[in-house]
């Protein structure tokens, strides 16, 4: 699938992915800023204001007046913010592009972050945090971060802390979108039935004015560990949720393509080893998933499932076993070729419709700065070898990078860190 790439003299990055035959198109707006951007005192307004920003703009001065529009356009439309990057995006049926880019556009540039709005979407954002705290499959993620990271922004919540979010003013927000909503920091992504000229002739429109800044920068991440780490949070749970994590790499580094296959080989699919063994076998658990989170400066592999309180030293072990069966004995043939059609496949079927694209293209450009194409992809991951994967297994697979968040009827962490040797 061909795409056009524009930069704009402010920096602006504009990607453009003509489907002539797809009905839709989707207007994504990216953002260099999440909450590895942030300040302690200041940890959540990253995700803040991204609720701020549906609260009014200058053109529609209420929730209502966007969410109203939108609806009338029979669009579906949203906002995430994850550690590093932010994004708004709206999708239609093609013949409302100028619609939606007009609205999207709006929420990034104009947002006016009413006082009176700000204070009621506190309560908001605080019982999301309180939702995800309910939920132990989604908490222990958060608590990986935290064991791997520590107090530095790596290590804290995309959501924030509560105390933060009450004490936060509409200054802060004003002067943080000031410092990161920047046009060379940001990356306009449209996907659908729409041509390459309709796009330049809105983005020119709206953000050809728009003037550079001083942008600011996410702290390095620092990483140190010399033993296995243990961080048990207490919960009466019908089950026990847990991560297993070990340091792997950055976004940049080439082994990725030889990771993903290898955690594929662990978690990905109801015939991976660790659903067979689980789930098939021991019984112990619904889900169980592998796969390695890759950012700009850092990345892990990590393992999670829920499974029987009373079986999960049983599981941990078995876990660990099958990695270290990644570094003593070489992936077979049929197993690997497998491997390779399952992320093949899947990653084709994930892009079908226009959002879909928009993100697959506007990621790669926002965090890498560069676009490969799904052959290409497809390409890195057919070449992917044995032996690379067992070389691979051997690097990370090691005590010092070994981590275990969980979450369940536990309070000593002792019991899990004799478990921990590979």
């Amino acid at each position: 699938m061909k795409y056009s790439k524009k930069v704009l003299k402010n920096g602006l990055r504009v990607i453009t992915v003509p489907m002539k035959d797809n009905p839709t198109v989707t207007v994504l707006v990216l953002v260099e800023a999440g909450s590895e951007y942030e300040e302690k005192r200041v940890n959540g307004i990253s995700h803040f204001l991204e609720h701020m920003c549906f609260k009014g703009t200058i053109k529609r001065p209420k929730a209502i007046n966007i969410s109203k529009e939108l609806d009338g356009l029979g669009s579906q439309y949203n906002a995430f913010t994850a550690q590093e990057y932010t994004g708004y995006y709206a999708k239609s049926d093609a013949r409302h592009f100028t619609k939606i880019f007009d609205i999207i556009s709006d929420i990034y540039l104009n947002s006016t972050f009413p006082e009176v709005e700000m204070q009621k979407e506190k309560g908001v954002i605080i019982e999301e945090i309180n939702m995800y705290e309910d939920m132990p499959n989604k908490h222990v993620q958060d608590l990986m971060t935290k064991l791997l990271y520590g107090d530095q922004p790596a290590g804290w919540n995309v959501a924030g802390e509560k105390k933060n979010i009450l004490e936060m003013k509409r200054d802060d927000f004003v002067a943080y979108k000031k410092k990161h909503y920047l046009p060379e920091a940001t990356v306009l992504i449209v996907a659908g039935k729409v041509t390459e000229k309709e796009v330049m002739k809105e983005v020119k429109n709206v953000f050809g004015k728009v003037l550079r800044g001083d942008k600011g920068k996410k702290a390095k991440v620092e990483e140190k560990q010399e033993h296995p780490q243990v961080l048990v949070s207490f919960k009466e749970t019908d089950q026990t949720h847990f991560v297993l994590g070990v340091r792997s790499y950055d976004l940049f580094n080439k082994k990725n393509n030889v990771l993903t296959v290898l955690s594929t080989i662990l978690g990905g699919g109801m015939s991976s080893r660790l659903f067979t063994k689980l789930r098939e076998e021991m019984g112990v658990g619904y889900y169980v998933r592998a796969f390695n989170d890759a950012s700009i400066d850092h990345g892990f592999l990590q393992i999670s499932a829920g499974v029987d309180n009373k079986r999960i030293d049983e599981v941990l072990k078995a876990v660990l076993h099958e990695c270290i069966k990644l570094k003593n004995e070489k992936v077979g043939v049929e197993e690997l070729n497998k491997v390779k059609e399952y992320l093949i496949g899947n990653m084709k079927l994930s892009l079908e419709s226009s959002d879909d694209i928009a993100n697959f293209h506007g990621g790669q450009e926002l965090l890498k700065k560069e676009i490969k194409n799904i052959e290409e992809k497809a390409d890195e991951i057919r070449k992917v070898t044995a032996s690379q994967i067992q070389a691979l297994a051997k690097d990370i697979f090691k005590d010092k990078k070994l981590n275990l968040a969980l979450i369940g009827p536990f309070k000593e962490k002792e019991e899990f860190l004799k478990i921990l040797k590979f």
